[in-house]
């Protein structure tokens, strides 16, 4: 019993360490960033230059090795969705003091040959579809939800938090490191590194799955809403992603092991956000007799 007294002394100490250097580092590096519509504040470690030029870099590596689609009509769909998307977008940030975040976008929407049901963006704009999502979207409007999706991970800089929490990490175990060598060399524990080490990939792994189903939650609302300020019915995502858990596309596991919230909490908390969305939706029918209610709504800041 004297000896466990003593180890939780040791790691009490090692853990008031650890806290005491990352705020240190969370105070002296970074800049705060304030998502558009959701108001929430992150803290990133790399600017908009550097995440640019990683991601143009990736891209063009990837735009090399893939196939685009040799259907013109789908092509030119997903561009001219993706475009209007974008146009929407880029006025509402303009209306509502982002008008400096409208540098970091150059807009690209490619639809390529592969049979995957899915999409992906990267910072600055670059936004593929897989040809294999075009069956399960099967509209234009659903087409938006997925591009509104999308093109709201690059608006609110998921990539980037996400770069700057493994930077932290790796910060962590790297003064963890050192801070534990010391205890263990005064202690003499052989193997107190390699099981402090373990637990605490574990305990980032499981924080990061649960980080990312965050962004993708706030994507999917801020993408809602996209979608409805370019004049696609929001109401629409429901039987979507309905559509998406028949195909498998969705999450049927535990949460706990995936970085997409379930089906059925992702279905719940559209149907909670749709007021909201709806609030930005004018149908195309009424844009002639609503034009000033689709400014106000489009100018709301969330």
């Amino acid at each position: 019993m004297h000896h466990i007294i003593k180890f939780d002394t040791t790691m009490k100490t090692i853990r008031t360490l650890l806290i005491v250097a990352l705020a240190l580092l969370a105070a002296a590096c970074g800049t705060t960033n304030t998502v558009p519509i959701s108001g929430r504040k992150t803290r990133l470690l790399v600017d908009d230059a550097q995440i640019l030029s990683l991601s143009t870099q990736q891209y063009q590596e990837y735009m090399q090795s893939a196939k685009l689609s040799t259907n013109q009509n789908n092509a030119a769909m997903v561009k001219r969705v993706g475009q209007r998307l974008a146009t929407a977008v880029e006025t509402y940030l303009s209306n509502n003091g982002y008008a400096s975040e409208l540098q970091n976008f150059q807009w690209e929407f490619n639809l390529v040959n592969n049979s995957q049901i899915n999409a992906f963006c990267m910072p600055g704009g670059k936004i593929v579809v897989y040809e294999g999502l075009l069956p399960v979207t099967q509209d234009e409007t659903s087409l938006a939800i997925v591009l509104g999706h999308e093109i709201a991970h690059a608006v609110a800089k998921h990539s980037a938090e996400q770069l700057s929490k493994q930077m932290r990490q790796q910060y962590a175990a790297q003064i963890g490191g050192s801070v534990l060598t010391q205890v263990a060399q005064a202690k003499g524990w052989d193997n107190a590194a390699s099981i402090v080490d373990m637990a605490a990939q574990i305990g980032f792994n499981f924080a990061n799955l649960k980080y990312s189903r965050d962004n993708e939650t706030e994507a999917d609302r801020l993408g809602l809403i996209f979608a409805a300020m370019a004049g696609y019915d929001p109401r629409l995502a429901i039987p979507f992603w309905q559509r998406m858990a028949q195909q498998g596309g969705g999450s049927q596991t535990s949460e706990i092991f995936s970085d997409h919230p379930s089906d059925a909490k992702r279905l719940a908390e559209l149907q909670k956000r749709m007021p909201e969305a709806l609030q930005y939706y004018v149908p195309p029918t009424q844009t002639s007799t609503t034009t000033t209610t689709k400014k106000k709504a489009t100018s709301k800041k969330g």
